[in-house]
């Protein structure tokens, strides 16, 4: 599948065009592997993501195919797959970025008679990812060209996207980026990874079960009230960075206001998610908050489901939230277990007051 790039730059510039109207950041990436596969005449990219520069946290395959419906007409088809366990991932693949991430510079692997091409990517001068693809051929001088610069404005343009949906205190995702990740979720939890065609399984790309919580730094207003608001912002910023080291990098945090926090996490059951809470909760008990001391959370949660709206998991898990301060703060409930207990009756949601 030969292309010729120097003839397509109107193509090219419609492209970017397209790519640098996007509004969400993981849309963006996905259209960054959908931009560079036909320019560069293969089917399959791949773009490795790192969470701190040397680490890879996911993996976002895309696949073009032709396929030909029941009528005989030929049709495109592409699939994009996100990856967070990455023994799923092409160990050749890693050994490759990993070259890349010590030299700084594109490196190729000869694969049989393919091919294997990765191109660092850059961030604020640092490494934040690696684009991946294959093929029968190198990359000539004018494809080198486009790769580099195609990566280059998406860089650019994630980060400013990225600090569009981040909390301005905390750096945290903000109630925006919320939004965006229900979308996300439901739409994976409804259609799941295709059949891995080597194993004969589904892939476990995207989690099966995932929880809402949402988080509220207990007595905050007394913080304020006796040591002003650049204390209390110095709390709300040490508590997030607490947070962030409870939680792991699959999980997603968001500031969603004031001093109301939302985490969603994937685990394999009810306890696992519970273990996963409580030792944030722990983790916040055991600091020692600069003039303020001590500080607790309360906690609420419950179990995402794609027969219940987001609002309604979000309104779930507040009402839990709100039982535990009643109950004395410094704890974490789960919404499903104060049903059981009789405690709440499970009726349609109520919205939720974080604010």
């Amino acid at each position: 599948m030969q292309t010729n790039p120097s003839n397509g730059v109107p193509g090219l510039l419609g492209k970017l065009g397209k790519l640098t109207s996007i509004r969400d950041t993981e849309l963006l990436e996905q259209s960054l592997l959908r931009t560079l596969g036909p320019l560069l005449g293969v089917l399959d990219t791949a773009l490795y993501r790192t969470d701190d520069g040397t680490t890879i946290a996911r993996v976002i395959h895309h696949h073009r195919s032709q396929v030909i419906d029941v009528s005989g007409v030929a049709r495109l088809v592409e699939r994009t797959e996100v990856l967070t366990n990455l023994a799923e991932g092409m160990p050749e693949a890693m050994s490759l970025v990993a070259s890349v991430g010590l030299l700084g510079k594109p490196c190729t692997r000869k694969l049989g008679t393919e091919m294997l091409i990765a191109y660092p990517m850059f961030g604020d001068g640092e490494i934040c990812g690696y684009f991946v693809f294959q093929r029968d051929r190198e990359v000539s001088p004018t494809e080198d060209t486009i790769i580099r610069g195609v990566l280059e404005v998406f860089s650019n343009y994630y980060t400013l996207l990225d600090v569009s949906q981040r909390d301005r205190l905390t750096g945290l995702l903000n109630r925006q980026a919320l939004e965006g990740s229900f979308d996300r979720i439901w739409n994976a939890l409804n259609h799941p990874g295709p059949v891995n065609e080597k194993h004969g399984d589904r892939r476990s790309s995207q989690p099966t079960r995932y929880w809402l919580a949402v988080i509220d730094i207990d007595n905050f207003k007394k913080v304020n009230d006796e040591f002003g608001h650049m204390v209390g912002d110095e709390v709300l910023l040490l508590a997030s960075r607490l947070m962030g080291l409870t939680f792991r990098a699959t999980d997603l945090l968001y500031r969603y206001g004031g001093e109301e926090f939302v985490a969603i996490v994937s685990a394999a059951d009810e306890v696992i998610a519970k273990a996963i809470f409580e030792r944030l909760r722990s983790s916040i008990e055991a600091y020692h908050f600069p003039r303020v001391e001590k500080l607790t959370v309360s906690l609420g949660y419950s179990q995402i489901a794609t027969d219940l709206l987001p609002v309604e998991v979000l309104s779930r898990a507040d009402r839990a939230l709100y039982q535990a301060k009643e109950d004395g703060r410094n704890r974490v409930y789960n919404f499903q277990h104060l049903v059981q207990a009789g405690v709440f009756e499970e009726t349609s949601y109520i919205e939720p007051e974080l604010f």
